[in-house]
């Protein structure tokens, strides 16, 4: 007999702990407690009139009917959320604030353009950018202060979702009047002891950087010290000094020559870039759009995927991929 009335939450938290093995894990995805789970899973089962989890393994695994089970609820609950998505979106235009928080230099160098283009895409949406370090920005976005953040050395953790996004190059500046300037490669030696405006210790771009320097036996001066870029860029061509920057915090001012871009082919560092956004409360369609046009890619295919994918993910240090890029 065909068994009506079971509500569509109960459905998810099935498929949350057949994705699991664990009433606990799942509890904490859903944002409830773990005897809310166990009683979801024995009403289904008691309606249904089999068991579908075996409880006597560890982890959970799934009986033969539940396997059955989730294979199809999976596919079901996919299209019903695409279905969803799509009366939503038919319902009504994109509008209203979107609250956006970003690291220093990746707002400053990649927002300005991006918000042309979605302010073109959706003129209603007004998109408000809130500036801080890595830490302040996935703060904001835990708290529910911004949608989704922009930030140096993504990572999963139980609270927020990173979606890997970009390696960005460091780069060897100068300014036009430091005596590496008039060089197109410097070595390593050049490097040693040499005097330089850098990030503070405490970021974890300037632990990536003296991590590299020390491998080579490098040891830099760094005189002056900040916490974002833009900063850094004025200090060096305020004071004729040379520093390690993103490629992109660089662009205008290596463009114009006030700055000078030295390769250093013996050093390769890039600094990994993601989208954060929280596990529970996730992005409206606005943020999912605007994530997008940053990605270039759905930043979430559907929701079913979005959650799936967000508990299937590697261990944080796996998902993101520190690699290496010249430095030039």
């Amino acid at each position: 007999m065909v068994r009506f009335g079971l509500q569509l939450r109960t459905l998810e938290i099935f498929c949350d702990v057949a994705q699991l093995r664990s009433f606990s894990k799942a509890a904490d995805a859903r944002g409830v407690t773990q005897s809310a789970v166990s009683q979801a899973i024995l009403h289904l089962e008691e309606i249904l009139g089999v068991k579908l989890i075996d409880r006597s393994s560890r982890p959970l695994s799934l009986t033969s009917a539940g396997q059955t089970y989730h294979r199809g609820l999976t596919e079901i609950l996919s299209k019903y959320h695409c279905l969803e998505d799509e009366v939503i979106t038919a319902s009504r235009s994109l509008r209203g604030p979107l609250h956006v928080a970003s690291i220093y230099s990746v707002g400053l160098s990649y927002l300005p353009d991006a918000n042309e283009e979605f302010s073109r895409l959706y003129p209603e949406v007004d998109v408000r950018v809130g500036y801080g370090r890595n830490e302040a920005v996935i703060d904001d976005v835990i708290n529910g202060r911004a949608e989704i953040g922009l930030v140096s050395f993504p990572k999963s953790t139980k609270q927020i979702i990173a979606v890997p996004w970009q390696k960005e190059p460091m780069r060897l500046v100068c300014s036009a009047n430091h005596r590496l300037a008039a060089r197109n490669e410097a070595d390593l030696a050049d490097l040693d002891g040499i005097e330089m405006v850098g990030f503070e210790k405490s970021l974890q771009l300037r632990h990536m950087i003296d991590t590299e320097l020390k491998r080579f036996g490098i040891k830099v001066d760094f005189r002056i010290e900040f916490d974002n870029a833009d900063s850094i860029v004025r200090a060096i061509q305020a004071n004729e000094s040379a520093g390690f920057l993103p490629e992109a915090a660089v662009r205008r001012e290596t463009a114009t020559g006030a700055l000078r871009v030295v390769a250093c082919r013996s050093l390769s560092m890039t600094r990994p870039l993601g989208i954060v956004f929280r596990r529970s409360g996730q992005p409206s369609r606005a943020g999912d759009e605007f994530g997008s046009l940053l990605l270039g890619r759905p930043l979430a295919p559907d929701r079913e995927k979005r959650s799936r994918g967000a508990r299937k993910s590697p261990p944080p240090d796996a998902a993101v991929d520190n690699g290496t890029s010249v430095v030039a």
